[in-house]
């Protein structure tokens, strides 16, 4: 890999760096969600025989069942999360000596300040988010998107009414969150600009007016952070709220099924759970597709500094042309 042949794209990335590795981890995550929906039944059927005075060996057969599921449910994640850090530590070792052996000097005769402030913020913060994504890129999707369907699955065939009345919940969130995105992504955008003009003015001392950038910079990037975190816990607090309010109805509406006499206690113990085992993996798409729109523009800015750097593209343009290019449309 050089800086020169970078791919365009944060997938073609993904692809080139970690190859075959993308699919032991979709296999991974693929054994996980297959058994997503296995305690949930097992969880029913012992509250349904605790209810309507089962045997005890039946209720003994069936916890040390759940103890097994989740046992192999544990060690699955655990392997799946170990290859994952692999995964991203390798990309992003590989990024960094990538940036460090490449020859700046190809940008210009003799590399600026600002040249260097570039790359310095490229090795040391830049690299991490965009190599770290990578191991998440595909699994992660695939693990909590197939951790939604079967769980969904299982609900609908269980119980058509309470499913649907607690998905009920989840629609306003396909409004709101791409929303909340949006306006993360641009102030991410706008942090990474800022901190690479305080890199370049550090490294090419200034004196004081220097110092006057850096701490304006220093104070640009508490504001746009003091954003980006309002943003994000009020998208995570509405997020929150609408699970709860599903619970709420689901225990209601089912409460009063069980009392009609038209489903089993155990129905609408599994159906809350159910819920619940659907809220995170639904936070976790949401955090995935807001890191992917980040990581978009991360990426879109590192290759445009590594093709000033290299002198690919910004030949007869200025530093600054890399330092702030084009805005970048971000996705929802």
């Amino acid at each position: 890999m050089s800086l020169a042949t970078l791919p365009r794209s944060i997938l073609g990335f993904v692809l080139q760096a970690t190859g075959w590795h993308q699919a032991g981890l979709a296999s991974l995550s693929a054994s996980v969600f297959l058994l997503s929906a296995v305690p949930l039944e097992i969880q029913r059927r012992i509250i349904n025989d605790l209810t309507e005075k089962g045997t005890l060996g039946n209720v003994l057969w069936l916890a040390i069942g759940y103890a097994g599921v989740a046992c192999a449910d544990q060690i699955l994640k655990m392997l799946l999360n170990v290859y994952r850090g692999w995964v991203a530590e390798s990309t992003v070792r590989s990024l960094r000596r990538t940036i460090s052996e490449a020859d700046v000097g190809d940008a210009a005769a003799s590399p600026s300040p600002i040249d260097a402030g570039v790359e310095i913020a490229m090795i040391l913060e830049e690299a991490e988010p965009i190599g770290g994504f990578t191991a998440l890129s595909v699994s992660q999707p695939l693990l909590q998107g197939g951790i939604l369907i079967s769980v969904l699955g299982y609900m609908l065939a269980l119980e058509p009414l309470l499913a649907l009345l607690g998905l009920a919940f989840f629609i306003p969130q396909v409004v709101f969150v791409p929303l909340f995105q949006k306006s993360i992504n641009r102030r991410a955008r706008r942090r990474i600009l800022t901190k690479r003009e305080i890199s370049g003015t550090i490294a090419e001392g200034n004196g004081g007016t220097g110092s006057e950038i850096e701490a304006s910079g220093i104070q640009r990037i508490f504001n746009l952070n003091m954003g980006i975190y309002r943003l994000k816990y009020v998208m995570n607090f509405l997020m929150n709220l609408m699970h709860h309010l599903s619970v709420a109805t689901a225990l209601c509406v089912g409460g009063w099924l069980v009392l009609q006499g038209r489903t089993e206690v155990g129905t609408v113990v599994a159906i809350v759970g159910g819920l619940g085992k659907l809220n995170d993996p639904w936070g976790d798409l949401v955090d995935w597709a807001r890191e992917l729109s980040v990581v978009r523009v991360k990426y879109r800015l590192f290759v445009e500094a590594a093709d000033w750097l290299t002198g690919v593209q910004w030949a007869g343009s200025t530093p600054a042309t890399a330092l702030a290019p084009a805005p970048v449309e971000e996705a929802a």
